[in-house]
């Protein structure tokens, strides 16, 4: 295994060749690896068509990567341990060979369900073990796997189904949420009612609930795995193969399903894994993300078994049985490395301290926050009352898009700062436009963040949709692509994410599109139209606002909204509920139809005075009128 980056002078050094030659840098670290035929080119790429390719004509499997190379020296170690969501259940450790034999008998059941290489397979599951034998197992057999929150309605479940032709799919007759049972083989059901491409339902038993197994299409993951071999060799699979689909709400209203390849994927996430969180063997890591995100992907799975981690997989809530669950867990599991939500930190920094001082926390030696920027106050509880002052923070800023971590400090290596993510990774090439495309230089500027290089684990494509691809990340500003979000660079090169300018809202770290939300709204028979904007929420970091015009004028403007939360939560998931919603008359439009965007999010942040240019509105006293309402 390669060794981390140690100092900050390394890093300097590395990350200079990083930008120096890349193809080089890069193809040091893709010999770490277990590859069945040498790659031809390292890297051809075309910005303008959005085509990027990493070590073609290379031939590799990543599961062989993940577990079987760690089978003869770390072959007992423990791979995965999973803590259940009710404490008194007793958690699981798997070690690296028990986490192969489940892998390759699961991936023999996939096989004996018609699974074959290419096909689409959609999971729809707890944060169990199980979850993570699924998306190896897609992985070993070279099936796509395409992993959606178990958080999401049946609608968007069908939807995603649908947009990928999943030919099977793996669910549970429920989880465990907190002190809710959430009944996913129901959700299944309704959502299969409209996906005719899937021929199989895999059922996993977790919260023995009374379930409907139609025959044929499904089968019980218990009864499949008796049946299934022990052995399963590797698929080959080309450097560039797809590995996964994960769909990422767009600002169209059609998610999108952001496509990744297998070897760049690797590549990165194992190193950005190592040296951002500074592991080292026989640390015990977790990630408290769930397996439905791309953080998920990356840093419980992927990342943490290439480098031969033990990683901790959590399937409950921050607040159940109370607010002290997490601290509990790292006392009870002397974890070394703790990856969370700023919207976790400031929920429980709001319960008080009474929940963290029970629990000795001496264990940590790195904390993480991922989802979206950490506000200062939080950092400083996070440092002071987790960390002891002791444990670095690293604030990593990536996204789905991006596969790993782009910017973040090493954790004690380089230097880190409050709500700044602060460098970038070795082979990362970030600069701030402006609104024009031109390259903002020097310091202590701000534009809009974009990437000038390719780097190994970007998305190769939005699946069945290049096009959108292109004109998504590449079109807005030439040979470059463009994050969506705003940035500033300090006076020492350091970078802070100031948001996204685009029309997706980042809630409790989830990315929600609001145009998915409004065509949700806008269902209800008496909703006209709908504007939704992010306000700044103490919790989640951004609430969601919603502007509603009816076609008549509501009688009962709070029975409403519960119907409007309830449709969203039906339509979108529960993460999507409104957290106000405000009836107007109209909303605030250019002359060629525009939501002005900006005045209602200046609103919903209760600023009413200065609201800029509203000359181009088509009737600048709706704004008025709007200002009146929340006043």
């Amino acid at each position: 295994m390669e060794k981390n980056i140690a100092t900050f002078e390394e890093y300097k050094k590395e990350y200079d060749k990083s930008v120096t030659n890349p193809e080089v840098f890069w193809e040091e670290k893709a010999r770490n690896f277990i590859w069945r035929r040498k790659w031809d080119n390292i890297l051809s790429w075309d910005f303008t068509k959005a085509e990027i390719k990493w070590f073609e004509g290379g031939k590799l499997n990543i599961t062989e990567n993940c577990l079987d190379r760690h089978l003869e020296k770390i072959g007992n170690q423990t791979a995965i341990k999973w803590i259940a969501n009710n404490p008194s259940e007793k958690s699981k450790s798997i070690s690296y060979k028990e986490l192969h034999l489940e892998v390759c008998k699961f991936s023999n059941v996939l096989k004996n369900n018609g699974a074959k290489k290419g096909d689409r397979i959609c999971i729809y599951m707890p944060m169990v073990p199980e979850l993570a034998i699924a998306v190896l197992a897609c992985a070993r057999i070279g099936a796509i796997h395409s992993v959606v929150f178990a958080g999401f309605s049946a609608k968007s479940l069908s939807d995603r189904i649908n947009d990928a032709s999943c030919t099977i799919l793996i669910t549970a007759d429920g989880s465990f949420r907190g002190e809710k049972v959430i009944p996913l083989k129901n959700i299944s059901d309704e959502a299969m009612d409209s996906t005719p491409s899937v021929k199989r339902c895999i059922v996993l038993e977790r919260t023995k609930s009374k379930i409907n197994m139609q025959k044929i299409r499904d089968v019980w993951w218990h009864n499949e795995m008796k049946k299934a071999d022990e052995d399963c060799s590797i698929e080959m699979m080309n450097s560039e193969d797809p590995l996964f689909i994960l769909y990422t709400s767009g600002s169209t209203g059609k998610p999108k399903g952001i496509q990744h390849s297998i070897a760049g994927y690797m590549i990165y996430t194992e190193f950005s894994f190592r040296n951002v969180f500074q592991y080292s063997e026989g640390d015990i890591y977790w990630c408290t993300a769930d397996i439905g995100w791309i953080t998920g992907h990356s840093y419980i799975l992927y990342g943490p078994l290439l480098s031969g981690a033990t990683t901790m997989m959590f399937e409950g809530v921050p607040s159940y049985p109370d607010s002290g669950r997490f601290w509990k867990i790292i006392e009870d599991n002397n974890v070394n490395i703790f990856y969370t939500a700023p919207t976790a930190i400031r929920a429980l920094e709001a319960k008080g301290m009474e929940f963290v001082k029970p629990y000795d926390l001496s264990s940590l030696k790195v904390l993480g926050t991922v989802g979206e920027p950490i506000n200062e106050d939080a950092w400083h509880w996070y440092n002071k009352e987790i960390g002891n002052r002791n444990a670095p923070i690293v604030d990593t800023w990536w996204q789905t898009e991006t596969g790993g971590i782009m910017i973040s400090n090493l954790a004690g290596v380089t230097p880190g700062k409050p709500t700044f993510a602060t460098l970038p990774l070795p082979g990362i090439q970030p600069c701030l436009v402006d609104e024009q495309g031109n390259e903002i230089k020097g310091n202590s500027v701000k534009g809009r963040l974009c990437i000038k290089y390719p780097w190994p684990a970007m998305a190769r494509s939005i699946y069945g949709n290049h096009e959108r691809f292109k004109n998504t990340y590449f079109n807005a500003f030439k040979n470059k692509y463009f994050t969506g979000d705003g940035c500033l660079r300090d006076e020492n090169g350091m970078y802070r994410i100031t948001g996204r300018v685009d029309d997706v809202l980042i809630v409790s770290g989830h990315n929600l599109g609001t145009a998915e939300i409004e065509s949700a709204i806008d269902q209800h028979k008496n909703v006209c139209e709908t504007a939704i904007v992010g306000y700044p929420h103490p919790i989640k970091g951004n609430g969601i606002y919603a502007y509603v015009i009816c076609h008549k004028k509501p009688k009962n403007k709070d029975a409403l909204r519960i119907e409007i939360n309830e449709l969203l939560t039906k339509e979108v998931g529960p993460i999507a509920k409104a957290d106000k919603i405000l009836f107007v008359s109209c909303l605030p439009k250019t002359r060629s139809g525009k939501i002005m965007r900006r005045i209602l999010r200046k609103i919903a942040e209760g600023e009413t005075e200065n609201l800029g240019d509203t000359s181009t509105l088509l009737d600048p006293a709706i704004v008025e009128e709007i200002k009146k309402l929340v006043q």
